[in-house]
């Protein structure tokens, strides 16, 4: 969750009240933020500084990312302020601020937003908390500026009506915000590709054709989004017109931010929570919008289901009351008395359903005060995935054979995959990342022996032997499902000794498939190869021919003559489920393990 910073005395005279350590922590805890440190007991503060307060914030509640909205929740669900009502001047279309965008920004950021804040009043702190917002949106909701990105202009410094265009780098040229020196686009990329702040987004357009630019009426550059702002318009402590412009290349998300920024920060104005709009007119599709929208949407929930899920009896007024707590407009739907109309503030785009309705009537009562009750009836009864319960078994019967379980990381190396076991990549098993953070983490495993093996190699100075096994999913490719891949439960172990240890392996093997329930079966083979009878050696009163038996291979993977792959016959189908063997001196070198090993793989869900 994020945290955001507060000074603390700010906060407490916002809120009119001043607060214990203990009374704020539970009025925090009553709401659903959290305090996470209180500075001013803390010793390293410097002694010039305020004491702050870490306030974590949900992960939906963009509209909490800064001082303003803190105060103002808290405030409401106190009952010490109203919900804001916020507005749009009331502006003829053909006297607003236009924005224009031009066909070309299709290529690189198609979408933009603009509004204006008039008279703001602004203070060091209000500076400060209205640049931090920018910030958190752009770390948060705005993915990195990947999806949104925000440029804040004094606008009495350029003139509208303003233009949004993509232009080659080349013929963009400005001078940075607090730079000296007049770029273009590519000098600009190169002068900032060592920059802390700005370095890691500069790939987000680097490699178009085309950079988005914003244009005021006398061609001046407003911004490089979503890079950088030009010199020519920063804000300051003295500025009075705030032009907002925001580009993005999520349209939903466009919108989300342009109403928290506009929302959060227009109580500054001479007239509070008013905002000037600005019109949009696309060139390629010849549409027309105005934003910011501040729009209301008004959702019908119904009484019983607000009841039934927080446990209490309320009446429709009493819910529209505890809604108002969380910032809501709610009434009683007058021809229906089964339904209340929760109108939702702009700010509040999370709320998508009426489970999120009810999520917030239940802390306006608060958590500890709804009712405490018992189940009389279950609704469902609880049972393991067969894939689980048989997983257990083989868990279980492993550890009482003196076996270690280990969990090695489902992600591995390509090599360690495959060249390192004498394996081919056929290209169409191994799921593989497309940006892999490191070269450990290239490809989801197709086999539990990479982790094992390098479990062995990180566990060279324990006493030998050792004894270890998995039991895990792997991942293989498969067009038939909808995510074009599937898991697969394995069994795997490993014997690793001063003796190849095979036959203990086996002997696992033939224990595992006993307490399955799978019987040990001989077989016959004419001149071709081809198997002509099935006996069972062992529980005759089973299905005469199931059961399962190990063939010799051939594999690179092992040494020579010292393998077998393991074939299960069920139905009158056989299938290979797994192999064991001592393996290949050379799969030993590359793991870097100096004495013989022994393993073994089974596929659990043929057993299902």
């Amino acid at each position: 969750m994020p945290t955001i910073n507060v000074d603390k005395y700010r906060l407490f005279e916002e809120l009119g009240e001043q607060f214990t350590p203990d009374t704020f922590q539970q009025l925090c805890f009553e709401f659903g933020i959290e305090l996470d440190k209180d500075t001013e007991e803390d010793e390293t503060r410097p002694k010039d500084q305020a004491p702050e307060l870490a306030i974590e914030i949900p992960a939906n509640r963009y509209d909490m990312l800064c001082f303003e909205g803190i105060a103002m929740y808290l405030n409401i669900f106190r009952g010490k302020q109203t919900t804001p009502n916020f507005k749009l001047l009331d502006i003829p279309e053909d006297k607003m601020q236009k924005i224009t965008v031009s066909p070309e920004t299709e290529k690189v950021r198609p979408y933009v937003a603009g509004a204006i804040l008039r008279n703001l009043k602004f203070t060091p702190e209000r500076y400060e908390s209205f640049i931090g917002l920018q910030d958190k949106l752009h770390q948060n909701l705005a993915r990195q500026r990947t999806l949104v990105s925000i440029g804040t202009h004094d606008l009495d410094t350029i003139q509208g009506p303003f233009t949004y265009e993509a232009l080659a780098p080349k013929d963009i040229n400005f001078v940075p915000l607090n730079q000296t020196k007049k770029m273009n686009g590519q000098e600009l990329m190169e002068f900032y590709e060592s920059d802390k702040h700005l370095g890691r987004y500069l790939h987000i357009i680097r490699d178009k054709p085309v950079y988005p630019v914003i244009f005021d009426a006398n061609k001046t550059v407003c911004s490089l989004p979503p890079i950088i702002n030009s010199d020519h318009s920063k804000i300051t402590l003295d500025t009075k017109n705030v032009f907002i412009e925001i580009t993005a290349t999520d349209q939903t998300k466009l919108d989300i931010v342009c109403n928290i920024m506009v929302a959060m920060f227009s109580k500054y104005c001479d007239e509070p929570f008013t905002i000037e709009p600005v019109k949009i007119v696309s060139e390629h599709n010849g549409t027309t919008r105005v934003t910011p929208s501040l729009h209301t949407r008004v959702m019908d929930v119904e009484v019983d289901y607000l009841n039934q899920c927080c446990g209490l009896q309320e009446s429709p007024e009493s819910l529209c009351k505890l809604l108002g707590k969380m910032a809501y407009t709610a009434v009683p739907d007058k021809e229906d008395a089964k339904l209340i109309k929760v109108s939702v503030p702009p700010t509040r785009a999370d709320v998508l359903h009426a489970c999120d309705v009810m999520e917030d009537v239940a802390i306006a009562y608060g958590y500890n005060n709804l009712p405490r009750t018992s189940p009389n009836q279950a609704s469902t009864i609880g049972k393991p995935l067969m894939i689980n319960k048989v997983s257990d078994i083989v868990r279980n019967e492993c550890a009482m054979a003196g076996w270690i379980e280990v969990m090695p990381l489902i992600l591995c190396s390509h090599e360690e995959n495959f060249e390192w076991l004498n394996r081919v990549d056929d290209g169409q098993t191994a799921v593989k990342l497309a940006n892999p953070k490191s070269v450990e983490y290239q490809v989801v495993r197709t086999s539990l022996l990479p982790g094992l093996l390098k479990t062995l190699r990180e566990n060279k100075s324990v006493r030998l032997p050792l004894k270890i096994t998995e039991v895990a999913d792997i991942a293989l490719k498969d067009e038939t499902k909808e995510r074009k891949a599937r898991n697969e439960r394995h069994f795997a172990a490993a014997f690793y000794g001063k003796t190849s240890g095979f036959e203990v392996v086996h002997g696992l093997l033939d224990r595992i498939l006993s307490m399955l329930r799978v019987s040990f079966v001989t077989h016959e083979e004419d001149l071709h190869g081809k198997s002509i009878d099935y006996k069972v050696a062992e529980n005759p009163s089973e299905e005469k021919g199931n059961g399962y038996f190990i063939k010799e291979i051939d594999e690179p993977t092992f040494f020579q003559g010292r393998a077998a792959a393991i074939y299960l016959r069920l139905g009158g189908e056989t299938r290979r489920i797994g192999e064991f063997g001592v393996l290949h001196p050379t799969v030993l070198e590359k793991f870097d393990l100096r004495y013989p090993v022994s393993v073994l793989e089974v596929n659990l869900e043929v057993f299902l």
